[in-house]
């Protein structure tokens, strides 16, 4: 009799252990479903988030190379016809933060699939990164001219996680 209740606990014991495995298991394969077609999240950064946020979106820094975000700060006077308005320390600080996560140093999937077809190239604008020319190539300009998307360069009118590296096709809603 005693044998019989020893051989039960073993069971339980092999039973809860096989649970707590599978559990655990399923949780980080949660996880990974879950990042899996997310960009891991750059640095956030408060100076760029203000400073760049004020005219337009503040586009995720692995969306261009490092070069291209050098150049966008480059001229402070000639950035795409306004005065970008920053003291030096901003500018370097924001330069830094870019940099850092720009796309050749980002290492995501995305970032990896715009380096790859920029052929050493610097664009200025996401929009005229051949990847995300490629990747929108069916959408209509007449989409892009609608005023609640506002162009080409508004990546947040169809991707609402922009900002955060969030430009997965299921979740992108194209606005009427």
């Amino acid at each position: 009799m005693r044998h019989l209740s020893i051989q039960r606990l073993w069971w339980l014991l092999v039973l809860v252990l096989a649970l707590a495995g599978a559990q655990a298991a399923l949780a980080d394969d949660h996880k990974h479903k879950k990042k899996k077609g997310q960009a891991a999240p750059a640095a956030q950064n408060q100076v760029y988030a203000q400073a760049c946020g004020q005219c337009h979106m503040v586009y995720h820094p692995g969306l261009l190379p490092a070069a291209s975000w050098g150049k966008l700060l480059e001229d402070r006077r000639g950035h795409f016809g306004n005065d970008l308005s920053l003291s030096e320390g901003e500018r370097k600080e924001i330069q830094g933060f870019l940099e850092a996560n720009a796309a050749d140093r980002f290492r995501d999937k995305r970032s990896r699939k715009i380096m790859a077809s920029l052929g050493g190239a610097a664009p200025l604008r996401p929009s005229q990164i051949p990847y995300l020319l490629k990747k929108h190539h069916d959408i209509a300009e007449e989409v892009f001219a609608r005023p609640a998307v506002g162009g080409r360069g508004n990546c947040l009118a169809c991707h609402p996680g922009a900002v955060q590296g969030g430009y997965e096709d299921d979740n992108a809603r194209i606005p009427r």
